[in-house]
């Protein structure tokens, strides 16, 4: 009888340890910093997913991430001619995505996007809004838009304020975080 009290205290110990791993896993932190449609797509296919299955989750753009939400209306952004020339170099906007490899000047994207639309494979700005409807937390990075000469006006609708780097290391403590 003393082996089997054992082994129920050793299951329920290790029930509580796996609930306790549960619960602190129910926070999902993206921190988004490529703008190319191959990093993109699964930025957004995680993001919508963890918020589906009811995860806390937050996207932070930074870096090259940022450009993603850009206004497909803006052209050019930039306050000075350095930063214009960044952004002429790399489009802004959802609908202007390269791809890391096979880009091939733009023939690359083009497929991907026909094999996805072949497949049902939701685009990233249809994953986007899907995202913003699940409550999916888009937050920019305020280092990265003065950096860029990005301003809130040149950004879609529907994001968070932006932020620094302290802020989502603090959102990101007990949470499962990817760098994607």
């Amino acid at each position: 009888m003393v082996a089997t009290e054992t082994t129920i205290d050793a299951l329920a110990e290790e029930f509580e340890k796996h609930e306790h791993e549960s619960a602190k896993h129910n926070k999902l932190v993206i921190i988004a910093w490529s703008g190319e449609l191959d990093k993109v797509w699964p930025q957004m296919i995680m993001a919508t997913t963890a918020a589906a299955m009811g995860m806390q989750t937050t996207i932070f753009f930074t870096f090259w991430g940022l450009f993603s939400l850009v206004q497909e209306d803006v052209g050019l952004t930039g306050e000075n001619w350095m930063q214009k020339m960044v952004a002429m170099m790399d489009r802004p906007g959802m609908e202007h995505l390269g791809l890391s490899k096979m880009n091939f000047a733009g023939a690359g994207p083009k497929m991907m996007k026909h094999l996805a639309k072949e497949h049902d494979v939701a685009s990233p700005a249809e994953l986007l809004e899907m995202a913003r409807d699940l409550g999916v937390r888009l937050v920019p990075c305020q280092m990265t838009m003065d950096l860029l000469g990005l301003k809130r006006e040149d950004m879609i609708d529907g994001l968070g304020e932006p932020a620094g780097a302290s802020t989502m290391l603090m959102e990101a403590q007990d949470a499962v975080t990817l760098f994607i």
